[in-house]
């Protein structure tokens, strides 16, 4: 598909998918809010050709809609992962007859990989530097509370001090000095590891930072592949063709030759700096914590470069359709790499590591466990906060369907894990501590236990002024406020067994509404709560075995502890509607 970002752009283009404003616009807050209302409204890419105090031309929402995202890549990826997951059982052991048979697709595999291309075809090296200054940047302020701007759609490389082997990941960069950022790389990503080996050696570890190239390098860096699998070779599958390197003598890594922009330097071992706050994919602020730095000294970009960016906040923002696709290529692996995993989703709308869905086999006693610790072993589903898991057939990406599959099969005493004390997404702060909280694993397996109910009848409940059914068996409930009411959960638990005797799960959140639809219910509960703090139940102990009963309720209120939710400030909403038709007059 597209070798580089130039491409791509001309296809939107010509299919009148992006919108050039040409009108000065700020990247500091009103560019984002321009992006989030387009964003809202499934709009157009949006490329602003007059940035203020800027000399470079900024992209955001290249990738906002599925049809973007299906242009962006077209229909081989997606059909050659299947036609690879479907040969294996043929193309093992490999005989003349079936690789002949398979020729087309063992042609497309081998077609996969790098290349190595001279200095006169790679575009990035038309313009060279060591007198860099990361502020010249057109980088966006997302979100008022931001501590600086950020890079958004950083495409970060790193090898193994060792081993060698390359990592791409897509860490946040802070801009905080001309020649120094912040790198925001968490505990379990690639980078992370990388930094890790280098500082056991005291050393500094080499980093290249690119911007733009072909789109299938943004993707790359996101999506969650086993740390053996090369992003650069993924990208290379995605773009259904070798991707281009050019190497540059004393540079100790490849560069990308289509991308727009690479920063190279070093990350030096031991040294900490606040990072954040941060307005991020949860749709709250992280707070600022120490993270590693990032030392520039050279820079290499096309001579009209193109500065691509993206913003992040309270699903459905960019990344969302991102993760859809990334699904949606990856789920034939699944049962592949996971035996007995049927099929797996994320949610976008709560983060994507807050709540996960499986459906899987269960041909004897409980099986389905079995295969939920697996998928609680993999890669970035470690951080799965809250899974669950059920052996009917449903499509997961209908969040009702999965709960219903599981509610009807659920009993409480049998189908209730939490699991304490673990670490967490960094991203993700109702666990009261950084990095740590707890996880639950909710089953729903075997032969419907119950007939779930689909419309409240149980009366008034004290203290509760709203009630809504999300889906069946599941209720929302309001009432007094975190704030007022610390303990109403186990208030409710106490004194509300004939209200609830025929609901398994109720969400006690802070207004019942968001139970009429599922982006808004997703983002209001699982964001918002602790399996270990948070989950109520009646119990008792046998043994060492804790034994839930009747009805599961889930505090999912606002706690005063937690990040604040982000919001546009009042003078820029006011600024972008003033201003919305000069954005886009013809």
């Amino acid at each position: 598909m597209h070798r580089n970002l130039r491409t791509f752009i001309n296809q939107l283009r010509s299919e009148k998918e992006i919108v050039e404003i040409h009108a000065e616009v700020d990247p500091y807050l009103e560019i984002p809010e321009i992006h989030r209302r387009v964003i809202d409204e499934e709009g157009p890419a949006l490329l602003f050709t007059n940035v203020k105090g800027k000399d470079i031309p900024v992209v955001t929402n290249l990738f906002g809609t599925i049809k973007r995202v299906d242009m962006a890549f077209g229909p081989k990826p997606e059909q050659l992962v299947k036609e690879l997951v479907g040969s294996i059982d043929e193309l093992m052991p490999p005989s003349p007859s079936v690789l002949w048979k398979k020729k087309g697709m063992i042609k497309d595999v081998l077609s996969l990989g790098t290349k190595k291309v001279s200095k006169s075809k790679a575009p990035l090296l038309e313009t060279f530097t060591t007198n860099v200054n990361m502020k010249d940047l057109p980088a966006l302020t997302g979100w008022h509370l931001d501590s600086n701007p950020f890079v958004t759609l950083p495409l970060v490389y790193t090898e193994h001090p060792d081993k060698h082997e390359h990592n791409l990941g897509m860490y946040r960069i802070e801009i905080k000095e001309e020649n120094k950022t912040g790198i925001h790389w968490q505990i379990h990503k690639g980078g992370g590891f990388h930094h890790y080996a280098a500082e056991q050696k005291n050393e500094a570890l080499p980093v290249t930072l690119f911007l733009g190239g072909p789109p299938s390098l943004m993707i790359s860096a996101i999506a969650p592949l086993p740390e053996a699998v090369p992003e650069l070779m993924f990208s290379s599958m995605l773009m259904g063709e070798k991707l281009s390197l050019a190497h540059v003598d004393g540079h100790p890594h490849p560069l990308i030759a289509e991308a727009e922009f690479a920063f190279g330097g070093v990350v030096p071992p031991h040294v900490r700096e606040p990072e954040g706050p941060f307005g991020d994919h949860y749709g709250y602020y992280s707070w600022a914590h120490d993270f590693p730095v990032f030392n520039v000294d050279k820079m290499w970009k096309r001579k009209d470069a193109i500065y691509p960016a993206t913003v992040v906040g309270k699903p459905k923002q960019e990344d969302y359709f991102i993760g859809e696709y990334l699904q949606r290529l990856m789920s034939p692996l699944f049962p592949v790499v996971m035996n007995g995993v049927r099929d797996l989703w994320t949610y976008a709308e709560t983060g994507f590591h807050a709540l996960a869905g499986a459906v899987v086999r269960e041909s004897y006693y409980k099986e389905g466990l079995a295969h939920a610790f697996r998928i609680m072993g993999e890669g970035q589903l470690t951080l799965t906060k809250f899974l669950m898991v059920t052996n009917k057939p449903v499509n997961l990406q209908n969040f009702a369907e999965l709960a219903e599959g599981v509610l009807e099969r659920f009993l409480p005493e049998r189908d209730l894990l939490i699991i304490h004390d673990t670490s967490m997404d960094t991203l993700d702060y109702t666990g009261r501590k950084f990095n740590t909280g707890s996880k639950a694993i909710m089953t729903g397996l075997g032969e419907p236990v119950r007939e779930l109910k689909r419309s409240y009848e149980g009366g008034t409940i004290s203290g509760i002024d709203n009630v809504g059914v999300f889906c069946g068996g599941c209720l929302t409930v309001s009432g007094p406020s975190f704030n007022e009411a610390p303990d109403f959960a186990e208030h409710l638990l106490k004194n509300s067994h004939d209200s609830f005797k025929d609901w398994p799960l109720v969400f006690l959140v802070d207004d019942a509404s968001i139970a009429a639809t599922q982006a808004e219910f997703l983002w209001t509960t699982f964001t918002r709560f602790d399996p270990a703090y948070d989950v109520y139940a009646k119990s008792t102990i046998d043994r060492n075995r804790i034994k839930y009963e009747g009805t599961i309720i889930i505090d999912a209120r606002m706690k005063p502890f937690y990040p604040d939710v982000v919001e546009t400030r009042e003078d820029i909403d006011k600024l972008v509607t003033n201003r919305w038709d000069e954005y886009f007059k013809k």
